[in-house]
């Protein structure tokens, strides 16, 4: 890889990694420090990727667990509210609904969340979410309906009517 790599894997998937960051912590300031050490990282030890594909993989695996860290921390507040700058970012890409759906999926566990985030906003399948995790396909599967009982649960719990 060369030295323009890091660049081009920023500019072609420094949204998605963002947006990924932003779905698993709830906190845009926290997603930008992820995305920026995910890339950095990059930066500093570059990698060899067979194509795109590859290195979209590698970069929100890298997010994830940068994420999954986070929570683990003791500096991590989970009451923090939206600021306007987040809601100006973000207008674009969510709606105020979308973005109270996102902060629900955010309060799930990790297990549920990133399986969750990685199928309905990223648009992975079941397969290609396995293989970026590292799990089983019955395992992701069973993760996606259990999250999905899970944040119906808080959805009817704030009120949202639920059609399945």
């Amino acid at each position: 890889m060369n030295d323009n790599s890091a660049l081009y894997a920023f500019n072609k998937f420094g949204d998605t990694v963002l947006r990924t960051a932003f779905a698993m912590t709830g906190s845009y300031p926290e997603a930008e420090d992820i995305t920026q050490e995910v890339f950095l990282s990059l930066h500093a030890s570059p990698q060899d990727f067979e194509s795109d594909e590859h290195m979209k993989a590698w970069l929100l695996r890298s997010a994830i667990n940068r994420c999954k860290n986070l929570r683990k921390s003791a500096r991590i507040i989970r009451n923090s509210p939206l600021d306007e700058a987040l809601e100006n970012t973000l207008s674009c890409e969510f709606t105020p609904r979308d973005n109270e759906i996102r902060e629900m999926i955010a309060r799930l566990p990790e297990k549920y969340s990133s399986v969750i985030f990685l199928y309905y906003f990223e648009e992975y399948n079941i397969r290609e979410i396995a293989k970026l995790l590292g799990k089983n396909e019955n395992t992701v599967s069973s993760l996606l309906q259990r999250g999905r009982r899970k944040l119906k649960t808080e959805l009817e719990k704030e009120g949202y009517i639920y059609e399945t």
